[in-house]
């Protein structure tokens, strides 16, 4: 009789258990559902669209058509920076590098995406914006200058010597602190014919402010392929690291990177209009809904999997009553 008493209570006690073990698959598949839910307004928050936030009145996400009263003066109206996406920069034009060695655009491009700059190195205020900002963006990517990508960072003054191009390098090259930044940022000077056949083929437009003896110019950076075609633009002096690690991957057609920038660049599609990165809420809510399916698929397979022992349980007690 207490064997029998035994079984009956081992019986109950597996019944109890799978009563449980559903309680808690339900449970969980309940608490997935809602945090995909929650991600996906998440999503849906940031993928609202929008222009990107200046931080300096020289430039714009594109050029505007028609006569429009910016308010700007003289010397800015006709300041930018204009997309030329897929467009091939000149390879062939002839810089010197912080040597004084000429050196071919086309040398930096060692089969790996490259991250281009146009700066010049005395100015007061933007540029140094410019080149804090990739700074800041670089020491936050887990990609490292010269390894993963190169950096090209070209002064548009042709007055200005390889000297001080030397001088900046030095300074940033001491800020990001990793052992590859020597060899793979450039500080180029070059002549006024090679600096203009490169500043039109990336849209950088710039002018000289007779009144206050500076350029007037755009701020920003982009992103070019192996091969020197432009892939990504990024505006203002503030690079968002993701971005950026994303517009390398790309650049590079996925050689570098991980499968979880795949993932990320299958969310995230690049936008021109805002020179950022936003949301494909469909490719998000296709995700969610392939990661809710396999956790429902497992959660069953493990009911199925406990549900003959409970079965035997039970069965056991019956005929030892």
């Amino acid at each position: 009789m207490q064997t029998a008493g035994s079984r009956i209570q081992e019986a109950g006690s597996s019944r109890q258990e799978a009563g449980i073990a559903r309680r808690l698959v339900m449970s969980c598949l309940l608490l997935s559902a809602s945090c995909l839910l929650s991600l996906a307004s998440c999503f849906l928050a940031f993928a609202q669209p929008g222009m990107p936030q200046p931080s300096s009145p020289l430039y714009g996400a594109r050029p505007e058509s028609g006569t429009v009263s910016t308010g700007l003066p003289k010397a800015l109206k006709n300041v930018g920076l204009d997309q030329r996406l897929n467009e091939q920069v000149p390879l062939d034009a002839v810089f010197k590098d912080e040597q004084g060695q000429e050196a071919r655009l086309g040398q930096f491009f060692k089969g790996k995406p490259v991250v281009l700059s146009l700066v010049y190195y005395s100015c007061p205020m933007l540029c140094t914006q410019v080149l804090n900002g990739q700074l800041g963006a670089f020491r936050s990517v887990s990609f490292n200058i010269g390894e993963q990508f190169e950096v090209v960072t070209v002064s548009f003054d042709a007055r200005e010597t390889p000297q001080l191009a030397s001088a900046k390098k030095q300074t940033y090259i001491k800020g990001y602190n990793r052992p590859s930044g020597e060899a793979g940022w450039h500080f180029l000077t070059g002549d006024e014919a090679n600096i203009k056949r490169l500043a039109e083929a990336v849209g950088f437009r710039f002018a000289w402010d007779e009144q206050t003896k500076q350029f007037a110019h755009a701020s920003g950076i982009m992103v070019l392929t192996p091969e020197g075609k432009l892939a990504r633009y990024f505006y203002g002096i503030d690079y968002p690291p993701r971005d950026l690690r994303l517009a390398l991957v790309e650049a590079s057609q996925n050689k570098i990177g991980t499968p979880v920038d795949a993932l990320m660049l299958y969310c995230y599609h690049y936008d021109p209009v805002t020179g950022k990165y936003g949301v494909v809420v469909m490719n998000v809510m296709r995700v969610a809904g392939i990661v809710t399916v396999i956790l429902i698929v497992g959660m069953i397979l493990v009911l199925k999997k406990r549900s003959p022992n409970t079965t035997l349980a039970t069965r056991e007690s019956e005929i030892s009553l």
